[in-house]
């Protein structure tokens, strides 16, 4: 199976300006995933997808390819990321290259544990899955069994639609959210317009690794991550 690495990288940040090549441990945030990515041994390329020339030229320094500039139609607030995967797929078989799946990998959650990108794609062919993301679980207190959501008449009910509430914490099933950290799907299914097609598989990650850095606060929370997961990255 061929698969492509993209890292989705627009120079237009407003929550912390010029995160993606702002100096965390002294590396641009960019290095942390691109150093992942080229750990790896499934993935058979990586590339970067920027608006920006100096995130280009950063991205060069850390052997990732830039096969193109993004337009500037792809690099708003509004745009999404499944238009700028799409994007990248279809310039790459103009140029007559074809992948099976793509890893995107969000440099706005750097840190991941060393193999943990080639264990979710392990799990992705292992599990014939149309896509994989990796999760982290949901507080026992946020739990959709135990989310409550308004009706029309302003009452509560359960956002499960179930009649009576699960009484016990140890009775609730798992729940996960996408930690931003790996998404790995077939190539039709993005093509189709989707992150998931049909069979969703997953990937639990380790909580220290988690940072998905929006704001100033997610880049503080980053620095002070830092110096707990160095050793394992």
């Amino acid at each position: 199976m061929r698969i492509l690495g993209i890292i989705p990288a627009r120079g237009g940040s407003k929550g912390v300006p010029g995160k993606n090549i702002k100096l965390l441990g002294g590396l641009p945030l960019i290095a942390y995933t691109s150093n992942a990515a080229n750990d790896s041994k499934y993935l058979n390329k990586t590339i970067i997808s920027t608006d920006d020339l100096t995130i280009a030229e950063v991205a060069k320094q850390f052997q990732i390819e830039v096969p193109f500039i993004r337009p500037s139609s792809l690099a708003t607030d509004t745009a999404s990321s499944i238009e700028v995967v799409q994007h990248v797929v279809t310039y790459l078989e103009s140029q007559g290259e074809y992948y099976d799946a793509i890893c995107l990998l969000q440099p706005t959650s750097p840190f991941r544990k060393k193999g943990f990108i080639d264990k979710a794609i392990e799990k992705f062919i292992n599990e014939a899955a149309d896509a994989l993301v990796s999760v982290l679980p949901v507080p026992h207190e946020f739990n959709p069994h135990w989310v409550f959501e308004p009706n029309n008449n302003g009452f509560l009910h359960l956002a499960t639609g179930e009649p009576e509430i699960i009484k016990r914490r140890q009775d609730l099933p798992p729940a996960y959210f996408r930690d931003g950290s790996i998404y790995i799907t077939k190539t039709n299914v993005i093509k189709d317009g989707s992150f998931y097609g049909a069979k969703l598989s997953y990937i639990e990650n380790n909580a220290d690794f988690y940072v998905n850095i929006d704001t100033l606060k997610d880049w503080d929370k980053a620095v002070a991550t830092l110096p707990i997961v160095k050793d394992k990255l």
